[in-house]
């Protein structure tokens, strides 16, 4: 069998003695950033407990740094690995300082006293966080986001071979989201560190990992690159979405379309389009749109919301038959939107469908 740095092998965990996920077989490379993704109570955050030693295995083992984790003392692990968990402290009279400073316990005397090395380390790991102005202050007075980051002060300050985080942006706003979510990468990337963590946010999730664990009911619904997970029946599965979209080449997650015949005919392309598809379907109005190539951005969308869409070849002039299916949608529309699509040789019969509008008195430009 292959060796990882991170492995699991014929790992089951669970509550009590009962699994309630079997048969985990994952291994992870020294610096990559692995993300847990999946339905909530799907059992995320009993893996990434189990795998810390905070809930006991049912089954199978655990190898880091080719050596069984259950062999390592606790004082050993807590120099090597480091835990962000979601549960929210509320530590007395502590300073950002003195939570961050926690970190460097493992390495001091039984009476905790910190060097001047260890200071310095702190105020580094502050740093690394952009949260050194929050040193002197309560940590139970600060913000959510601001707590996120000194926790993570707190597990780079240990400097751990490797940091499991449930759910670290929970409770941020999006900045803080990306803020935090950059200094993981740089840290895997720079210093060789791994980090498995757990999100909500699966297109945040596809953007910063390298690998990506798929938990769904008893098992590993799926296990590989971000490339390979992220497509839109794989998702739709993993979640059972029913009531939307998931677009894997943007990330998104849409509503879903307006049903009904289309109300309104949509020309449009190169982009121009989305901002209106969007407008439609907020005002619960169906609509058509076309003539668009595959490959256009706009079909990305209008693929998703549009209860009819005309379409054409990549980077062929647009068809008689394609003209034919948009001039009948159009004769069914109250109205035609002309969006401010750029006009060249592939599409110039767009103007053609304008001013059929036109004559029809449909047409509004927007």
């Amino acid at each position: 069998m292959e060796k990882y740095y991170f492995q699991l092998d014929q790992l089951s965990v669970g509550y009590n003695g009962k699994a309630i996920i079997r048969d985990i077989n994952i291994g992870i490379e020294q610096g990559e950033i692995v993300t847990l993704i999946g339905p909530n109570g799907a059992g995320k955050s009993t893996i990434l407990k189990s795998i810390t030693r905070q809930l006991d295995l049912i089954k199978g083992t655990v190898r880091f740094d080719d050596k069984e984790l259950r062999s390592y003392s606790y004082r050993d692990l807590s120099c090597k690995m480091a835990v962000v968990l979601t549960e929210r402290m509320k530590p007395e009279l502590m300073t950002c300082h003195d939570i961050v400073a926690t970190g460097r316990y493992p390495y001091t005397g039984r009476l905790g006293i910190l060097s001047a090395e260890d200071e310095r380390k702190v105020e580094e790991a502050l740093k690394a966080v952009h949260a050194d102005d929050l040193g002197g202050r309560d940590f139970n007075a600060i913000s959510d986001g601001q707590r996120q980051r000194v926790l993570l002060a707190r597990a780079i300050c240990q400097e751990p071979e490797i940091i499991l985080l449930d759910e670290p942006t929970s409770f941020l706003d999006i900045r803080h989201k990306l803020e935090l979510l950059a200094i993981l990468r740089n840290m895997a990337k720079s210093k060789n560190i791994t980090v498995i963590m757990s999100l909500h946010e699966i297109d945040l999730a596809q953007k910063v990992s390298d690998k990506i664990i798929c938990v769904k009911g008893d098992h590993i619904f799926r296990y590989g690159r971000p490339e390979d997970i992220f497509e839109e029946e794989a998702i739709r599965g993993l979640y059972e979405i029913d009531n939307g979209y998931f677009d894997p080449l943007f990330g998104s997650i849409e509503l879903p379309k307006v049903e009904g015949e289309p109300e309104v005919f949509v020309i449009a392309g190169c982009g121009t389009g989305i901002p209106v598809y969007r407008m439609l379907q907020k005002t619960n109005v169906p609509f058509a749109t076309g003539i668009l190539h595959t490959n256009d951005v706009d079909y990305r969308l209008a693929r998703l919301l549009a209860a009819a869409t005309v379409t054409e070849e990549p980077f062929r002039e647009i068809s008689v038959e394609a003209m034919a299916d948009a001039r009948a949608l159009i004769g069914k529309c109250g109205r035609v939107l002309m969006t401010g699509v750029p006009i060249g040789d592939t599409n110039r019969r767009l103007t053609e469908l304008a001013e059929d509008a036109r004559r029809a008195g449909k047409l509004e430009m927007i």
